[in-house]
């Protein structure tokens, strides 16, 4: 039986996340502190890793509550309370990065990668190490895991993730423990894939041979509908009214219940 492995948030979006035992769903339907802060330029667009790899030079430990941060850039750091001193960690951000930065909050939702299914993405243990597999400069499964950065890890076989959502008008219903998702389809990736979680340089080819190795490894039970092009991996997933605000916990069991229409 799958069983949950490992739950991810990463409370400022495009930098580093904190691994959980438990995770509480929060009223918008992603994971509470997930994404929750985002830092924006003047016109309100993301200063994030798809506009540039200076976002990978700093990094940011976070503690369990996800509030309490380490910021590092080389040998500079400084400590926040992110609730009490979200200014002055701005600050230090913007000290970093052209055009100046805000560092904004969504305490309900956060600021998900996909506006339209941000639930919780989830990917297998098996998926994470078969993709890096594929390509000899990735230092193994944690490294991609921090490329692409999941919600969720389910310890299961290579691309069982693709087994949690169905053709474009239905939802795979999935239970983790006894809280409800339902999965939407495989996510599209981005440039932040291409490039080293700590340097920001770029794998050279990722994109082409990523595309190569998905269309020649696709298992029979994906969709192939759902495939306009093949740079896609990790679960989409949306969060039914019932589920929001319940915990989940690492070891519970994960569980396909079936596939709905819209």
């Amino acid at each position: 039986m799958p069983r949950l492995d490992a739950i991810y948030v990463y409370p400022i979006k495009s930098l580093d996340g904190v691994e959980l035992e438990t995770g509480q769903v929060g009223p918008g339907g992603s994971l509470t502190r997930d994404r929750q802060y985002a830092m924006v330029d003047a016109d309100g667009e993301y200063v994030n890793g798809k506009r540039t790899p200076a976002v990978h030079r700093i990094r940011a430990d976070f503690d369990t509550s996800g509030t309490i941060v380490t910021l590092r850039d080389g040998s500079e750091s400084a400590r926040f309370d992110l609730e009490r001193e979200r200014d002055r960690a701005q600050a230090w951000l913007d000290e970093r990065f052209d055009p100046e930065i805000e560092l904004v909050s969504n305490d309900r939702l956060g600021f998900p990668d996909d506006t339209t299914d941000f639930g919780p993405t989830v990917i297998s243990t098996g998926t994470l190490a078969v993709v890096a597999d594929w390509f000899d400069e990735i230092d193994g499964p944690e490294e991609m895991r921090r490329r692409l950065r999941p919600n969720l890890v389910v310890d299961a076989a290579p691309f069982w993730d693709d087994r949690l959502y169905a053709g474009p008008d239905s939802r795979v219903r999935f239970d983790v423990g006894d809280v409800t998702f339902e999965g939407r389809g495989p996510c599209q990736r981005c440039v932040v894939p291409a490039r080293d979680p700590d340097s920001g340089r770029e794998t050279e080819r990722f994109r082409t041979r990523f595309v190569e190795k998905r269309r020649e490894t696709l298992p029979e039970w994906a969709p192939e509908e759902r495939f306009d092009h093949y740079y896609r991996v990790m679960v989409n997933t949306r969060t039914p009214a019932d589920s929001r605000g319940e915990w989940i916990s690492v070891g519970s069991e994960v569980v396909i219940d079936e596939a709905t229409g819209r």
